[in-house]
């Protein structure tokens, strides 16, 4: 069990921090490889797993609802892995082949390099955010500012880049690719887990929806991606976990870095 003493404000007694359970608001790994697993097992912690929300994909008949011809476009913006992936399913279902000239703007390297996975990375031009935050993505589009763009959303997003392209006039259209639905989280919200851990903007409202009182009290919160670090903040929530920083690229290490400080 890790566990560490955290200072008060003066005069006041000190508290005793201990991590010995922790919910990673994600399904659980196909593989007992999972480097979370090791992580438990190095700090003998209970490691349990629950979607927060799952992904559901418009179907390419609802997508040609939204009158966008993808011929028209020179470029697309990606803040996800699911934008990439449901992208080019639509084209796939729409039998839309994507010009060899189409554009990428991806809000990290991660998701740049996902691209491998439909496209010849070498072959088409792919740019990225260099710390992978929003701004950092804008500066990246600012330099393009020519080009026509689609902006794939969710149904329910906030979306900071549309207010970007908007404020330099940027040409672009939104196009929504699938929907965030919360899923029951009722079960795991009673085990009062010791810290638990965010990868998206909507996992964070899933759990406020749930409990709109929710009190983090000595609850650790962990947030990869600056967008779901900036939910955590903007709940009024208290980050402790933040991932990918320079010494810390996955949340694994992040939480491997946090675990060892307050096991001293």
């Amino acid at each position: 069990m890790a566990k560490a003493v955290l200072s008060k404000k003066k005069g006041a007694e000190k508290k005793e921090l201990k991590v010995s359970s922790i919910l990673i608001t994600q399904p659980r790994p196909e593989t007992e490889k999972s480097p979370y697993y090791d992580l438990a097992r190095k700090y003998e912690v209970k490691l349990d797993f629950h979607a927060f929300i799952r992904v559901e994909g418009l179907s390419g008949k609802d997508f040609r609802k939204q009158r966008i011809d993808i011929a028209e476009y020179t470029a697309i913006i990606f803040t996800s892995r699911y934008a990439v992936d449901h992208f080019f399913r639509i084209c796939e279902e729409l039998k839309f082949k994507v010009s060899q000239d189409m554009k990428y703007f991806c809000i990290t390297e991660a998701v740049a390099l996902y691209l491998q996975k439909f496209i010849l990375y070498r072959k088409r031009k792919v740019f990225f955010s260099a710390d992978g935050s929003t701004p950092g993505l804008c500066d990246v589009i600012g330099k393009h500012k020519n080009e026509k763009y689609i902006l794939p959303v969710t149904d329910n997003a906030k979306n900071e880049i549309a207010l970007y392209l908007i404020k330099h006039n940027i040409k672009y259209t939104e196009g929504t690719l699938y929907r965030m639905v919360s899923n029951d989280i009722a079960p795991v919200m009673e085990m009062n887990y010791d810290m638990i851990v965010f990868f998206s903007p909507f996992s964070v409202q899933t759990l406020f929806d749930h409990n709109p009182d929710f009190k983090q009290n000595n609850t650790v919160i962990g947030a990869f991606g600056p967008t779901t670090a900036k939910a955590v903040e903007d709940s009024g929530l208290k980050l402790d976990i933040k991932a990918p920083a320079a010494n810390a690229p996955s949340m694994v290490s992040a939480m491997d870095i946090f675990l060892a400080g307050i096991k001293k």
